[in-house]
């Protein structure tokens, strides 16, 4: 979609390191030449929001944003508020990851994910419209009572994490951006065709969409090493992939649940080991930098731009600067 110099790069950290480890990842990111950082949410690693602060400190340009947050864990309400509370501490550079959370670790909390396509996009809508100084009243997939900001707030992007067919069509239409929760060709040439489905159901007011492929990546010098440090992020995306997702791999979808089913009750080494080469083929981009340089420029066949998404590799300072040196090559293609 997109030639490669002007593909826009983005790194994914997880926060399962202390929050001064995020802030000095992401300033080692910004120096090598990614343009956004986003931090994930899991309820069982370290705040987000705490380490997006501490990464604005550390960071002059790069865009940041958690990558991504649901509306079920936290209020949308409140959502809004630390996004615009983000964006003032980072001088504007905020950006909204949104997305209607991984179904596995949301049961943990005993929290169940009805209704994710409306509540994703009344959040978004709430959300600009909090940020625009209004007073809200909303009743739909949640409540809101004459809520508002106490405080001034710009726009911030919102980009939406996707992977089925109608979250991306959603997203496309209605969100700045749609963060594609893919790796491979084939899944983002399926996605594109969703993307456009929703671009042509998009507002003329709203800026052109920004599509991006959010892509589990590990890297390392040792093929093998990358390869089992992808093992975790894997584990989470093939327990929450639609089956015909599956079906389009050939993977198991008994095997697929057995590992959601080990997540949920907490068995992470569990789940990490049932996890099949052929699923890291089809969900991650894995192994020397060579391949992992093959595998990004197939993926922006497709895309406007690329996130590298956890786990990175065994060494994660080591595998931004890798990706930093693959990522440059890219662009010189």
């Amino acid at each position: 979609m997109t030639d490669a110099d002007d593909a826009s790069v983005g790194v994914e950290l997880t926060p399962e390191v202390p929050t001064e480890t995020i802030a000095s990842l992401a300033e080692r990111a910004e120096r090598v030449g990614f343009e956004r950082v986003f931090v994930s949410s899991h309820y069982n690693n370290r705040d987000p929001f705490v380490a997006l602060s501490r990464a604005a400190g550390a960071t002059e340009s790069v865009r940041l944003g958690p990558g991504v947050v649901n509306p079920y864990e936290t209020h949308p309400v409140a959502l809004a508020s630390r996004m615009a509370t983000l964006d003032e501490r980072s001088g504007g550079r905020a950006l909204f990851g949104l997305g209607a959370g991984d179904a596995s670790t949301l049961a943990n909390l005993g929290v169940e994910r009805d209704q994710p396509l409306e509540r994703v996009l009344e959040t978004i809508r709430v959300s600009r419209a909090l940020w625009e100084g209004e007073r809200v009243d909303h009743d739909g997939t949640f409540r809101a009572v004459d809520a508002g900001l106490n405080y001034d707030a710009g726009r911030i992007p919102v980009s939406v994490g996707a992977q089925g067919p109608d979250m991306i069509r959603m997203a496309a239409a209605h969100a700045d951006g749609v963060l594609l929760n893919a790796a491979h060709p084939t899944d983002l040439a399926w996605s594109a065709d969703r993307v456009a489905e929703g671009v042509a159901e998009r507002s003329s007011d709203l800026p052109p969409l920004d599509a991006v492929a959010f892509a589990s990546v590990s890297v390392a010098e040792d093929a093998a090493d990358a390869r089992e440090a992808a093992r975790p992020p894997v584990a989470f995306v093939a327990a929450g992939a639609p089956r015909p997702v599956l079906e389009r791999h050939g993977l198991d979808p008994d095997r697929a649940a057995t590992i959601g089913d080990a997540i949920s009750a907490g068995a992470f080494s569990e789940a990490f080991a049932a996890v099949s080469p052929a699923m890291i083929d089809a969900f991650c981009i894995a192994g020397d930098p060579a391949t992992v340089e093959e595998r990004i420029r197939a993926a922006l066949d497709y895309v406007d731009g690329f996130v590298a998404a956890a786990p990175l590799g065994p060494d994660n300072a080591a595998a931004i600067d890798l990706l930093g040196d693959v990522l440059d090559r890219v662009s010189r293609r």
